[in-house]
């Protein structure tokens, strides 16, 4: 039986192994990480990944992307293997064809991936290689390298080398290198006749490409310095492999060369070759890395190439365990051990997905190698693979893990059943688990003996089953019972049991008592026998069980105690079972609970040797007695004095005691407690430290270079210590130490100690042993290590060459310990110097090398044997061996001629004596038959092996002479005998230069080119043909060609006529009388973008809702794009009944529908939709309207009710300010409160009536009212409700209602005033002034009618404001006040240029007011200058800027810009004038004039012309021989070369030539003369005079132009002065303009309630400019380009007449007199009333000042009339009753004529910007001004210059700051700030202050004040007063007062004294001196009364007639812009009182 119970655990090991082999999953190539393929062939690629049995394999990308099928581009075949066809360019895409991918396998096993793999696919593309010209000395080494571009670099490679088209075969002179260089050693003169190239190939399309020809320039040798011409740079190599580090270098004398590594010479291996192309270390291995220097030297200098090379390992990756099958809850281990280079992460996958830290899993280690997964649960199994990646390198291992539930389970078992007696019957009971379980038999609670009776077995099978059976053959009534079988393990344990019944009487075994396990289940089991019985129940205490939750009886008698308890379950347990219906036997059982022992967890720390240690278990629970134990590493603790631990046990605890610890106390301790119930344990490590210890220590010792080595170093302690080497370079005090990299050659042993098994002598120096264990400090000894080096040859030559008859010699290094002794061999005879003079032997140390010479003198043929040199020292020998070979020239070659073709020939020849060394190359020279061999071509370098040659590239049509060398290492034979052939004409060889595409427009292309090399000709030029074709779909792909004759080296055309925004390839092929030749590569272009020229289709408009609609269109035709359709956009905007457009809005949408919501309801709306690309909008599409649904309207905007009699109201309201739709009717509403009654009354009013009376009311009864607005809709929101009373009198009440009025200008208004009242009410209205309100009289303007409407005809701006309607009668009064808006033209913008090219010009505008209406659009203007033809441009009003195109380059243009509203067009803006870049033609001096002349022919290099921006038009040509009168011209269309032909012989000719464009013409002039008829030049032409002639000619003609120059220069001073005195004035006048104040004064006939306050006076300086024209021109006037207004008398200099181009901008409100206010009408529109234009902006914002720019001139009579526009300015004093007096002054006005020379200097009108300098200037100013000194300074406005012009206000500055710390705004706008009144307790600081003059004041009137100084805020009448002063305009009478402020000039001061009270007299003089009239006139008498005066004073008259004198005097100044003389002027009064304020505006 036991034998087959073990051939089955066999069989089922075998069947398990079996299963575990055949699920396995495996890498079929692990090393593919990179595929490069062509596109042109494609590639399969299997999965690297595989698995038994199949698995499913899948690839993807690298970012985890599944890859799919690509139809006829990609596939993955169903065995796994990825397909990529081939492909055209086209269809290329970087997703695919480059990119990252990886390959999984699937299967029972788990899931792996492979590396990433980089497929990445290379198309054939179009790419030349080039070699650039080198120089070199002779002798020297030169180098070529083939230059390949960096696209293809990768995969393209160097073949091989051709010296003129004959391959070059390494050896001799010339060295290939492995990365494709040409190396040419001992170059020669000859070397620099022949050109080499370069033959690549493609590694993967096979593709081969040849270079151009490159020459070597060959210089004599001349001493200089070694330069690098080659090196190498840092690199990784992987080991094994071999590297090839060049080091090249030139001068003379040639330098030497010699390698180092890590500073100390190369050390004798033979993997290193020293080669000419550098070293070569083949099989590398670690111990190579390092860094490698190459240092060049000769007599002149050194030089220095060094790299740091590193050899890396490649990475090796193993994971373990390979396998492994647990169960769960497992612990599991991975450890991944890398090999290879230091310097890599380590990534973790899990069935291909990356593994991350959780509460499992945890990732360990410095490179995190390790991964540990604790509690396994099932789905940690599958597949593990550890990736190690360095620099795009991987390498991976796998392990397979496969976790089970380890508890056993019952898989299969048996059921209950009855048998007869001797009825034999088998149980089977089988379970699954890890470990496989074992499986115990009980029958009651009695374990199945195996028997006669019982026959049991059990077996595992192949899936890990165990299965046991118990068999009964002959059962009897005893075999009956429960049958239990129980399967344990490890992990746990299972249970089944069921009843087996054998007929017979029933009875019941007896019972044992139960001892029960408290918290633990307890099955009690009934052992009845026997068959059959009706129950079985179970009593406790008399009660039938169950009687709580945690009891259960089941059915085959078994009860169940689940968590079983002391006290509650303990007892006497009765069984009964029922036999008969009326028969029971019973059985007890007693059950006793035991409470297990409960260890408290404790932990043991870790400790060191010798200290004390003190564990205590403690037992918290469970029945005693409680016995206690200590076990350590599963064996019993005896204590006593052997073991060293005392343990000492109470009753529920026990202590262990360690009272000095030692070694041997590590290990595991266990506390074991026990009672009867159970046992239990609690398992601590006790860890013992101790720190480590020498037991061997290093010290110093000697080490032999090139033996092994072993230093000594052991150590101990626990845990065991590491052993780290460190190593520090010298000898003297160790720097720094490193680790020493533990390689092959070094390695540390098990002892500690380091073994060298290779010495260096770059191991010498300090080695440091240093050991730690995580215990205490680490130790540490140092030692030195001394290398010892044998004597070696270090360098030495291998071969060398002398050549016969020159000396020689041969060097030799060793170094070594010293001493050292050298000696010389020839042969095996040793060289005694001594014995044979032609050998000199001699010794030089340097450093720690010995250099031996050995000089042979001369050489001879005889020397070419072998010499050596033998180096000894006490450590070893070396020696040097050194093959000498002495060499001479050779002869040269026969040479024959075999065949000569149009372009080659093919030579052959025969060598003889090659001078005693081998032949290394031939030469061939050819050369034109006229020129000399200084001018030859050479064939180099011609093989040895070769005896004929083909002589290639030989022009058409040439003779040449030929002739040949041979070459060995010596030199250059003699030539071979001359040769001569001829050559026949053929077709170019070499396409057109150069080919440039340059997109002009959307429609041209300009087509550059150079003609085809010189040498590729083939003959004369004739022509071009110029083929170009579309390359877009639809396309015939067929050319178009356009021939030319060419013109010259550089040729340009330009195809026109070309589709907007297509592509285009073009090619240009050059033609001779041979033929075309070869075409160009195509290039392609594609003309430019434009804009679409079809608005989007079928444009449609559907209203949805009442405020939402949408709109639907369909793109424009793909033809008329003209670029790539960037989106639409949708611009629309309202249309209300007024006229009114509402903000224009535009939606920019990328589809082809858009929805506009939150639209206005029942409003009309204009839709239009333009399509944009990158060029910008295209075409609107028509103007769509729509209309919005009607809605409920909104409820009534206002209601009234008023009493009109005892029974009856008037209600009135006004309609909604939201209709929503046509108010069908209005519904008024009644209803009395206390009426009773259910519903008010209802009314119905007509919607063109808002008024309704209701009758038959109750008087004195209160009603209220209220009204709604119906449309088609229904009835809109009520109004509020108005309550009122019927009565018999009642106070005035009105029923109309105030509000906003808005209207355009010269309209009728009607204001109505409806009343209502008893007695009947009187109607007044006034209109609010600034401070009063002013009583509306009738007149011819105005009307009050009989109902109180207020009739207002042609209304105006000044017509704006509040008028306030009044109803009185005798129980009171109602108002009601109307805001009436006056619609005008919209201001003038401000229109400024922003950017300008050659062909356009971008303009940007900041939008003036818009009058109050929306503005519809801009009307822009151009012109080119000097013309008056305007051309018109409309632009929407949303636009801010503009650009106009297709202007002419380099031409001037004026422009100006209008704006327009619903009222009409408003003021133009300022003309501007701006300039498109480009200039004339001038030629560049460089250039030469002349290419080429001959006897009768001239070549023009027309080349030399610059376009200056603009393509040259036209070209002109004048020449003539010199003498002669008659000139010859000619056109030429050209621009590159022109010949003049038919010269004359020997002639001296003039030429002229003249080049234009649209922006000019640029003249150049030259002499040339014509050689003679055999080439010879001519003599210039000698003059007939003397020399004396000449000197008296040139006398002659420079006196005059030095005297012309001194008067110039003269004047110029003069005038620089005078101009510098104006140029003061002006700046004088700008202070004095930020300066002034305007102070007020209360008519006396109004009574003045508070201060007086007065209005604020407003200066806007625009940033403009001042232009004053003379005679000589343009000058730009002022720094800060601020605008100044200019006094009169400047304009009156008859003299000197100066023209005035400015824009002045100076206005101000009214000021208030008590004859009413002085006006500027002229910055009035027409229509509109000054007075009230403060009104209107105090009301609204501010709105932006008008500027123009003029030119004035006055009229006289030393000046001619002119056409000119007028420009009036007219005052107007404006009384109570309107206009009382009137008067005018015309000036000539006319736009500026300006030249070139002046608009250089001057800018365009700038937008307004607001700076910090201006700011703080006027700033500054201001605070000078007295009683400003303590005012506060606000920015109380600025308006930005964007859409919107929003307002922003900057807040206050406190007067002590600087204005500079402002914060402006960034953008362009207008900034005002506001001086408020100071405080009153400040007020009397500012009175006396004294403020300086700017010039002395000299004149006795205030005649010649600028306008705006000419201001006195106080006037007052006075009729017998006149101005003194003559020649002043109205404009300047009109604000001739100037503010009272005390000056303080030169010495004196002029104070205002308030006891001295006199009146200043002001008058008018006539306008005589302007030629208007002579007479007088005089303007009303004023008289000027200053604050707190009693009374006026008056001063002497005088007329205008009485001092004419003076009159001229001041007429004619120009000394100073201020004056005054205390005589005219009298004691001014100071001011006292009074509240002012300020306000400046910068613009």
């Amino acid at each position: 039986m036991w034998l087959v119970t073990l051939l089955l655990l066999y069989s089922f090991q075998e069947v398990h192994s079996e299963d575990v082999g055949s699920t396995r999953l495996y890498f079929v190539n692990a090393s593919l990480q990179r595929v490069t393929y062509s596109s042109s062939v494609g590639v399969s690629l299997p999965c690297p990944a595989a698995g038994t049995p199949s698995a499913i394999l899948r690839w993807y990308l690298a970012a985890g992307d599944d890859i799919y099928d690509v139809p006829h581009i990609r596939h993955v075949h169903a065995n796994g293997t990825l397909q990529l066809y081939p492909f055209s360019p086209s269809a290329y895409n970087s997703y695919i064809h480059d990119n990252d991918y990886f390959c999984t396998a699937e299967n029972q096993a788990g899931k792996i991936r492979s590396p990433n793999i980089r497929i990445k696919a290379v198309f054939r593309e179009p790419y030349t290689v080039r070699v650039a010209d080198q120089r070199s000395m002779r002798g020297n080494v030169a180098v070529f390298k083939c230059l390949i571009p960096t696209a293809v670099q990768e995969y393209v490679s160097v073949v091989s080398w051709e010296r003129d088209t004959v391959s070059i075969v390494p050896g001799n002179r010339f060295s290939l290198t492995s990365f494709g260089a040409l190396y040419i050693s001992d170059v020669q003169k000859e070397d620099a006749l022949s050109t080499y190239r370069c033959i690549t190939k493609h590694k993967y399309s096979g593709e081969t490409r040849q270079s151009n020809g490159a020459r070597l320039s060959v210089m004599d040798p001349t001493e200089s310095s070694p330069s690098i011409l080659d090196s190498f740079q840092a690199g990784e190599v992987y080991a094994g492999r071999s590297v090839e580090l060049p080091c090249i270098a030139g001068g003379y004398p040639s330098p030497t060369v010699r390698w180092l590594k890590d500073g100390r010479p190369l050390p004798s291996d033979a993997r290193w070759t020293r080669r000419l192309t550098g070293l070569t270390i083949s099989d590398l291995r670690q111990e190579d890395s390092g860094s490698y220097a190459c240092e060049v030297t000769n007599s002149f200098g050194s030089k220095e190439v060094s790299g740091q090379l590193h050899i890396i390992d490649p990475l090796r990756v193993t994971l373990s365990p390979k396998s492994l099958k647990t169960g769960i809850s497992s612990t599991l281990f991975f450890t991944c051990t890398v090999e290879g280079s230091p310097e890599y992460t380590v990534t973790w996958y899990r069935n291909t997905e990356p593994i991350v830290s959780d509460q499992h899993i945890s990732i360990q280690g410095p490179h995190n190698d390790t991964l540990q997964i604790t509690a396994a649960q099932k789905f940690h199994s599958g597949a593990y693979q550890c990736f190690a990646s360095r620099k795009g390198h991987t390498a991976q291992d796998f392990s397979i893990i496969l976790l089970e539930d380890g508890t056993p389970r019952i898989v299969s078992s048996f059921s209950e059943r009855v048998v007869n007696p001797g009825e034999p019957f088998s149980l089977m009971c089988a379970a699954k688990g890890a470990p496989p379980p074992s499986i115990t038999w009980t029958l009651d609670d009695e374990p199945v003996v195996r028997d006669s009776a019982y026959k049991t077995s059990q077996y595992t099978l192949s899936d890990g089953s165990t299965v046991s059976h118990v068999n009964v053959s002959s059962p009897l009534i005893r075999d009956g019972g429960v049958y239990r079988c129980a399967a344990r393990n490890s992990a746990g344990s299972a249970e089944y049991q069921a009843r087996i019944n054998v007929r017979g009487a029933p009875r019941i075994r007896p019972m044992r008592d139960i001892t029960a396990v408290a918290g633990r289940n307890t099955y009690i089991t009934c052992r009845v026998i026997g068959y059959p019985y009706y129950s079985i129940k179970w009593l406790k205490d008399g009660m039938q069980l169950p009687d709580n939750h945690r009891q259960v009886v089941f059915e085959n008698g078994t009860l169940r105690l689940t968590d079983v308890q002391k006290g509650a379950d303990e007892g006497t347990y009765l069984c009964s079972v029922l036999i008969q219906p009326q028969l029971s036997i019973n059985q007890t059982v007693h059950v006793t609970v035991k409470v297990p022992p409960l260890i408290q967890p404790f932990d043991i720390p870790s400790t060191s040797v010798g200290k004390l240690m003190y564990i205590a278990c403690v037992v918290s629970s469970g029945d005693m007695p409680i016995r206690i134990t200590w076990h350590k590493d599963g064996q019993l603790i005896v204590p006593g004095s052997a073991s060293g631990v005392a343990i000492e046990t109470k009753e529920f605890m026990s202590s262990l005691q360690i009272s000095k610890v030692t070694l041997k106390h590590n290990g595991n301790y266990t506390c074991i407690a026990s009672n009867a119930a159970a046992t239990v344990s609690w398992e601590r490590q006790l860890i013992v430290t101790v720190p480590p210890r020498f037991v061997v220590q290093p010290n110093n010792q000697d080490g032999i270079y090139g033996k092994a080595g072993v230093l000594n170093c052991s150590v101990e302690g626990y845990p065991p210590p590491k052993v780290m080497w460190k190593h520090a370079k010298g000898v003297g005090n160790p720097q720094q130490y490193h680790p020493v990299p533990l390689t092959g050659r070094i390695q540390i042993m098990s002892n500690g100690s380091l073994l060298i098994r290779h010495v260096l002598e770059d191991d010498r120096g300090y080695y440091l042993c240093q050991a730690s264990n995580g215990v205490g400090s680490d130790i540490s000894k140092s030692m030195i290590l001394t290398v010892k080096i044998p004597a070696m040859i270090t360098s030495h030559p291998n071969t060398t060459m002398a050549k016969k008859g020159q000396t020689k010699e041969l060097n030799c290094t060793a170094r070594g310990e010293q001493p050292i002794i050298i000696r010389w061999e020839r042969g095996d005879t040793v060289i005694d110097a001594e014995r044979n003079p032609r050998y000199s032997i001699t010794i030089n140390k340097k450093g720690d090398e010995v250099i031996s010479t050995l000089k042979l003198n001369p050489a001879e043929r005889g020397d070419s044997v072998f010499f050596s040199c033998h180096a000894i020292n006490s450590y070893g020998e070396g020696r040097g061996l050194i093959q000498l070979t002495v060499q001479e020239p050779p002869d040269p070659p026969e040479l024959e001629v075999r065949e000569v073709k149009d372009r080659s020939m093919n030579l052959r020849w025969i060598q003889r004596f090659d001078g005693n060394s081998i032949i290394t190359s031939y030469d061939i020279e050819y050369k034109n038959k006229s020129d000399s061999w200084d001018h030859m071509y050479t064939t180099r370098n011609i093989s040895p092996t070769n005896n004929q040659a083909n002589i290639v590239e030989l022009h058409p049509a040439c003779v040449y002479s030929i002739r040949m060398y041979s070459f060995n290492k010596i030199g250059r034979s003699l030539p071979s005998k001359e040769l001569t052939i001829s050559t026949e004409e053929a077709q170019p060889d070499g396409p057109p230069m150069e080919v440039i595409l340059q997109p002009m427009t959307s429609q041209s292309i300009r087509v550059t080119w150079r003609a085809p090399k010189k040498e590729l000709q083939n003959g004369v030029i004739r022509g071009y043909q110029i083929g170009y074709r579309e390359n877009g779909p639809g396309s015939n792909g067929q050319y178009s060609i356009v021939e030319m004759k060419a013109t010259g080296d550089s040729e340009v055309y330009t195809l026109d006529n070309l589709k907007k925004f297509a592509q285009y390839g073009v090619v240009v092929q050059a033609f001779n009388r041979a033929g075309t030749g070869p075409s160009s590569t195509e290039i392609n272009a594609t003309t430019l973008e434009d804009v679409p020229s079809e608005p989007p289709q079928n444009v449609r408009a559907i209203s949805v809702t009442s405020d939402e609609a949408v709109i639907t269109w369909a793109e424009p035709p793909r033809l008329t794009l003209h670029g790539v359709l960037k989106g639409y956009r949708v611009v629309f905007w309202s249309l209300f009944p007024d006229g009114e457009w509402g903000e224009m809005q535009n939606i920019t949408t990328t589809r082809e529908q858009v929805e506009l919501r939150g639209l206005e309801k029942f409003t009309n709306y204009s839709v239009q939709v333009l399509a944009y690309t990158q060029a910008g909008d295209g075409v609107r599409s028509n103007v769509l309207y729509i209309q919005t649904r009607e809605d409920l309207p909104g409820q009534p905007a206002g209601i009234k009710a008023v009493p009109s009699s005892p029974s009856s109201v008037v209600v009135s309201w006004l309609p909604p300010h939201k209709p929503n739709g046509v108010i069908r009717k209005y519904t008024i509403y009644c209803s009395s409160p206390g009426s009773g009654q259910p519903a008010p009354s209802e009314y119905e009013a007509n919607p063109e009536m808002l008024f309704y009376r209701i009758t038959h009311l109750t008087r004195g009864k209160q009603y209220h009212i209220w009204a709604a607005a119906v449309t088609t809709a229904g009835r809109g929101n009520i109004s509020e409700k108005v309550t009122v009373e019927p009565a018999g009198k009642a106070p005035a009440k009105i029923l109309s209602f105030g509000g906003t009025v808005t209207t355009p200008w010269m309209k009728e208004v009607r204001l109505p005033c409806s009343s209502v009242g008893e007695p009947n009410p009187t109607i007044k209205w006034t209109k609010d002034s600034e401070d009063s309100a002013i009583p509306v009289t009738a007149d011819s303007q105005r009307q009050i009618l009989s109902n109180g409407t207020l009739v207002l005809r042609s209304v105006k701006a000044e017509d704006s404001g509040y008028y306030t309607c009044t109803a009185t009668n005798t129980l009171g009064f109602d108002t009601i006040i109307v805001n009436l808006l006056v619609q005008v033209p919209p201001d003038q913008p401000r229109l400024t240029v922003s950017t300008t090219s050659t062909s356009s010009i971008t303009l940007a505008w900041i939008p003036g007011d818009n009058g109050g209406s929306s503005i519809r659009g801009f009307v822009l203007q151009y012109s080119v200058d000097n013309t008056e033809e305007w051309r018109d441009v409309f632009i929407s009003s949303s636009e801010r800027s503009f650009r106009l195109d297709n202007l002419r380059c380099g031409t001037w243009y004026k422009v100006k810009l209008a704006a327009k509203n619903s009222v009409g067009s408003g003021r133009i803006s300022e003309i501007i004038e701006a300039k498109t870049h480009g200039r004339e033609p001038v030629f560049n001096k460089d250039q030469p004039l002349l290419t080429h002349i001959n006897s009768t022919h001239a070549g023009l290099n027309l080349q030399g012309w610059t376009s200056g921006g603009c393509p040259i038009t036209a070209m002109m040509l004048d020449f003539r021989p010199k003498g002669t009168w008659a000139w010859q011209s000619l056109k030429a269309n050209s621009t590159t070369q022109l010949f003049l032909s038919e010269l004359r012989e020997a002639t001296w000719y003039e030429l002229k030539m003249k080049a234009c464009n649209s922006a000019g013409c640029g003249n150049q002039s030259s002499q040339f003369a014509t050689t003679d008829y055999d080439g010879s030049t001519i003599p210039p032409i000698k003059s007939a005079r003397g020399e004396g002639d000449d000197v008296k000619k040139l006398f002659s003609i420079g006196s005059p132009v030095i005297l012309v120059t001194l008067g110039v220069a003269l004047l110029f001073i003069i005038r620089k002065k005078r101009k510098e005195k104006r140029l003061k004035r002006l700046r004088d006048a700008k202070s004095l303009a930020e300066m002034l104040i305007s102070k007020n004064n209360r008519s006396m006939d109004t009574p003045v309630k508070g201060p007086p306050q007065g209005p604020r006076l407003h200066i806007d300086i625009p940033r403009v400019q001042l232009l004053i024209e003379d005679k000589e021109g343009i000058k730009q006037i002022g720094e800060d380009k601020a605008a100044v207004p200019v006094t009169d008398t400047e304009f009156s200099q008859s003299v000197n007449p100066q023209n005035f181009c400015t824009g002045v901008s100076l206005h101000h409100q009214a000021l208030i007199q008590n004859t009413g206010p002085l006006i500027d009408m002229s910055d009035i529109r027409p229509g509109t009333n000054p007075v009230s234009r403060k009104s209107i902006k105090s009301a609204h914002s501010s709105r932006n000042r008008y500027s123009s720019q003029w030119t004035l001139s006055r009229p006289g009579a030393s000046q001619s009339t002119v056409s000119a526009r007028t420009l009036t300015s007219d005052w107007r004093t404006m009384g109570s009753h309107g206009i009382t007096a009137t008067e005018s002054d015309s000036y000539s006005a006319s736009l500026s004529q300006d030249t070139d020379k002046g608009r250089n200097s001057m800018v365009s009108t700038e937008s307004a910007s607001s700076t910090y300098e201006e700011l703080a200037r006027a700033y500054e100013h201001a605070k000078l001004e007295e009683h400003l000194q303590h005012a506060k300074f606000t920015i109380t406005e600025c308006f930005i210059s964007d859409s919107s012009s929003d307002q922003m206000t900057t807040g206050t500055n406190d007067p002590a700051d600087s204005m500079t710390s402002l914060s402006t705004p960034s953008e362009p706008g207008i900034c005002r700030f506001t001086a408020s009144p100071p405080k009153p307790q400040d007020y009397d600081r500012g009175k006396n202050v004294a403020v300086p003059i700017p010039h002395r004041a000299n004149k006795s009137e205030f005649c010649n004040l600028p306008l705006y100084m000419k201001t006195d805020p106080f006037f007052r009448k006075q009729s017998e007063l006149h101005d003194p002063c003559p020649a002043v305009p109205p404009r300047e009478a009109s604000i001739r007062s100037l503010a009272q402020r005390a000056y303080h000039t030169q010495g004196r001061h002029m104070t205002l004294d308030p006891s001295k009270q006199q009146a200043l007299t002001l008058g008018h003089s006539g306008l005589g001196s302007l030629g208007v009239s002579s007479g007088t006139a005089t303007l009303p008498q004023r008289t000027l009364t200053m604050p707190g005066s009693n009374a006026a004073a008056t001063a002497s008259t005088s007329s205008t007639g009485s001092n004419p004198a003076n009159s001229n005097k001041v007429g004619g100044s120009r000394d100073s812009l201020l004056e005054s003389s205390s005589s005219a002027l009298g004691r001014l009064q100071k001011q006292s009182v009074g509240a002012y304020s300020k306000s400046y505006t910068l613009v």
